[in-house]
């Protein structure tokens, strides 16, 4: 902004920086430590990288564009005058340049105002395409904060909604005070998920402030909210420099009392009325990290301290939080903490190489360790996917490519057939969602699991796989392996892989479906789906899933009529697969009577 915007600047002070803890360790702990007792004073830093302009951006554009209409015949005017605004300004307007000067020139109503400034803060299609003027990482991470109650109120100098929207996409909806008369009616701090304060208003409003008149005192009712917060809050400031605004640096000078410490981030130098600012307040200074990168390491520490404070749930204890966030569209956010953070944990497992050595180990021990790793979360999927109304589809299309992706390239020498394991817990995890889905005839789970999950080999044809494809056991569990251990005490199935996955799903799907035989028969199910959409292409190539629902003791296959009565449902999972198509099911139900008449005692 031009010089004569700055708010008269004293001599600055510097204070040594001397030998301390890093102030983000500080910053983290006690936040953690008193969660919902820190403010955040965002400025336009918080913004840039979203491609949204400064008050004094928008002010240089808008005198640019005057002067292009004033002197349509010179094409070097724009520019003229955006490198030098208040000269263009004072030669050919009179009074000061500020923000509601040159609006109220150029727009004389309320509405022609509203339309000018639109587009400046507003994304168009172009902006949606090039991620431009929506929430940054910066933003998502303070909602993330907000969520979790380490954070309930924020004050900005921002026209934009970049942070309202961030926090509508995590499910707050947030009182926002941007008009001197909200602030006298206003509900008690601590009583909302979050508070937004628009010090200077929002863009859409008629009376934002921004010039140097505006910007000398605030409103009677905004300036004891705005000292209130800053006695009982600590203050944790990010993209304000300090030098435009005089009331609020007025009003942080002046602050007499203050119950907890300011943190002040900084990417660059601090400005002078920044270090003022700091000198006064005794502000913990974080320098050298833009806006995103700051508030995504402060929610990266949180989340390590509460690693820490809170040991990891026993089994009971998980599957009890999941019941109670499923209920509750209020804790969806603790609901995908719960599931995604378990599984993080199988995950890691997975990726331990030392844990689940890749050179010709103990096969059957493989299989065991992965089915432990897994027990926790198959656990929740069982109980998710069955009680699930479809509110949290998503959520089990992430947790399974998490677990699709945790096998990667590995580091060195490996048995092929060992290496393909790692695909086991994702096999697992895919089977007791299916199967809990069939079960609790909730189809949209499976539906959109099969429609959005994939996964793109390591080797050859790196094309990506249907999950079908990809988690087919055959190519994740080598039948002859398998046979060979001391699994079944010498028993040889025809099946393996099939009588496997029936084994090790069956305990996390007994409190959804105690009954056996009515299990059998969702497995049978399942294993059939899965077989379909192999089956959805006529191809020499197609490949089935081999399982125990090729033949029933009379020798027929399984659960065919079922197909057939399900076929004629519009919530039958496969009508998407097979884009509503339910001739193109009978057919490939067809192909696959065929096949396996064809391979009828070995596959």
């Amino acid at each position: 902004m031009a010089e004569l915007d700055r708010p008269p600047i004293r001599p600055s002070i510097v204070t040594p920086p001397g030998r301390a803890l890093d102030p983000r360790v500080a910053l983290a702990t006690s936040v953690h430590a008193s969660p919902g007792l820190y403010a955040l004073l965002l400025g336009s830093g918080i913004s840039s990288s979203a491609g949204v302009p400064t008050g004094w951006e928008v002010v240089c554009d808008l005198v640019a564009k005057a002067a292009a209409a004033s002197a349509p015949d010179d094409p070097q005017a724009a520019e003229a005058a955006r490198n030098d605004p208040v000269h263009w300004w004072t030669t050919n307007c009179s009074g000061e340049l500020g923000y509601s000067a040159v609006i109220t020139a150029l727009a004389r109503t309320p509405a022609a105002r509203q339309d000018l400034l639109a587009g400046y803060f507003e994304p168009d299609s172009d902006d949606l395409a090039k991620g431009r003027k929506i929430p940054t990482a910066a933003h998502r991470a303070i909602a993330q904060l907000v969520a979790r109650r380490s954070i309930q109120v924020i004050l900005t100098t921002n026209f934009d909604r970049l942070t309202e929207r961030a926090l509508e996409e995590v499910g707050i909806s947030p009182q926002v005070l941007h008009r001197p008369e909200q602030f006298r009616g206003a509900p008690p701090l601590g009583r909302t998920p979050a508070t937004v304060i628009k010090l200077h208003g929002d863009f859409r409003d008629l009376d934002q402030r921004n010039s140097v008149e505006e910007l000398q005192k605030y409103p009677n009712a905004m300036a004891a909210y705005l000292r209130r917060i800053l006695e009982e809050y600590g203050l944790i400031i990010c993209g304000w420099s300090g030098e435009w605004d005089r009331a609020l640096f007025t009003t942080i000078e002046d602050q007499p009392s203050r119950r907890y410490p300011t943190f002040w981030s900084v990417r660059g130098t601090p400005s002078n009325s920044a270090r003022i600012l700091i000198a006064s307040t005794g502000a913990a200074v974080v320098l050298g990290l833009d806006a995103d990168a700051f508030f995504t390491d402060l929610l990266a520490r949180m989340e390590a301290l509460d690693r820490i404070a809170e040991p990891p749930p026993t089994r009971e204890i998980a599957i009890a939080r999941l019941k109670r966030y499923l209920s509750d569209p209020l804790h969806r956010i603790e609901l995908y903490d719960l599931v995604l953070g378990e599984t993080d944990v199988v995950v890691g497992r997975i990726r331990d190489e030392e844990r689940h050595p890749l050179g010709g180990g103990d096969y059957l021990a493989s299989l065991e360790t992965f089915r432990a790793d897994m027990d926790t979360l198959l656990h929740l999927i069982a109980i998710g996917v069955f009680h699930d109304d479809g509110s949290h589809d998503d959520l089990w299309v992430r947790m399974l490519r998490r677990l699709l992706t945790a096998r990667q390239r590995p580091s060195g020498s490996f048995d092929e057939k060992d290496e393909a394991l790692r695909h086991y817990s994702a096999l697992l995890g895919f089977w007791v969602a299916g199967v809990a889905s069939l079960i609790g005839e909730s189809h949209s789970a499976i539906s959109k699991i099969l429609g959005d999950v994939g996964w793109r080999p390591l080797w050859g044809d790196t094309a990506e796989q249907p999950v079908t494809d990809a988690l087919h056991p055959d190519r994740v569990v080598d039948r002859q392996r398998l046979l060979a251990t001391s699994r079944w005490s010498g028993t040889l199935w025809y099946f393996p892989q099939s009588q496997l996955l029936r084994e090790d799903g069956r305990e996390p799907l007994r409190g959804v479906e105690p009954d056996d035989a009515a299990y059998e028969r969702a497995c049978s199910r399942f294993e059939l789906v899965c077989s379909l959409v192999q089956m959805r292409e006529e191809s020499e190539w197609a490949r089935p899933w081999w399982g125990l629902f090729w033949r029933d003791e009379f020798g027929a296959m399984r659960e065919v009529d079922w197909v057939l009565d399900q076929v004629q449902r519009d919530d039958f999972p496969l009508l998407h697969q097979f884009g509503g198509d339910r001739q193109a099911i009978l057919a490939a139900l067809e192909r696959l009577q065929t096949y396996v008449g064809k391979h009828r005692f070995m596959p």
